[in-house]
């Protein structure tokens, strides 16, 4: 028996399955989403700024390699770490560093240098803005003065020790144990955390924070990058760790 359909009911027919194959794609989505692996604990933070906001004391195609290529391969080294050891979840990268002779020995070392890499970045974009630079007023200029002098001496003491990390590491401006202002520096992804202090400014002196603009001239990227700290957001700091 031949069936005959008009113009009209074809149409519908073919309307009715375009609805049909547009709603699949959208059930597969759902339903894998639902599948999906959980989300990883740390993420990478965006910059607070466009990449090309510090010019010209930090270069764009730096700030673009630096965080898009260098933090996020730290973020991620970091989740393959922590997935390793499920009694690890729900703790934030800070308690992780300040206790590292706590984790299991298998990812000790990975947390130690994947999870400071990632909480130093971190650090590292909220301390610089595009109108940073000068001196620090407030609570935190009146206790950098009373440990070191000046703000000039500061600097100088700052600059030196960051200068003087031999091979890749951190300079810092942080607070010791008994809540005093000390300038220290750290090798590798080493985070200030791990000794029971709190960082309030540190200054990054692996060479792919700065070779792509200033090549061997550490010194100058160092004079370089205080021209740009957000005195404001590391005197925010100082209060929130000294109260």
């Amino acid at each position: 028996m031949t069936i005959r359909m008009t113009r009209r009911q074809a149409l519908g027919t073919l309307a009715g399955a375009g609805l049909a194959l547009g709603a699949a794609p959208r059930l597969l989505g759902a339903e894998a989403a639902a599948t999906a692996a959980p989300q990883a604990p740390f993420a990478l933070p965006p910059l607070p700024y466009p990449a090309d906001a510090l010019e010209p004391h930090l270069d764009a195609e730096t700030m673009r390699l630096h965080h898009g290529k260098h933090h996020a391969g730290y973020v991620a080294k970091l989740n393959d770490a922590v997935a390793r050891a499920p009694e690890l979840a729900g703790r934030s990268v800070e308690r992780l560093l300040a206790d590292l002779d706590a984790l299991p020995e298998g990812v000790r070392a990975a947390v130690r240098d994947q999870g400071g890499g990632h909480a130093n970045h971190s650090l590292l974009w909220a301390s610089l803005s595009p109108r940073g630079g000068g001196e620090p007023a407030g609570e935190l200029g009146g206790a950098l003065r009373g440990a070191f002098g000046s703000f000039g001496a500061f600097t100088e003491a700052f600059r030196a020790a960051a200068a003087g990390v031999f091979g890749s590491g951190w300079g810092w401006l942080a607070l010791d144990r008994r809540r005093g202002l000390v300038i220290e520096s750290t090798p590798n992804q080493g985070s200030p955390i791990s000794a029971g202090q709190v960082p309030l400014l540190g200054v990054d002196v692996w060479e792919h924070a700065y070779y792509l603009k200033y090549q061997n001239r550490r010194a100058e990227y160092l004079e370089a990058f205080l021209r740009v700290v957000d005195w404001r957001a590391v005197e925010e700091r100082f209060r929130r760790a000294r109260a």
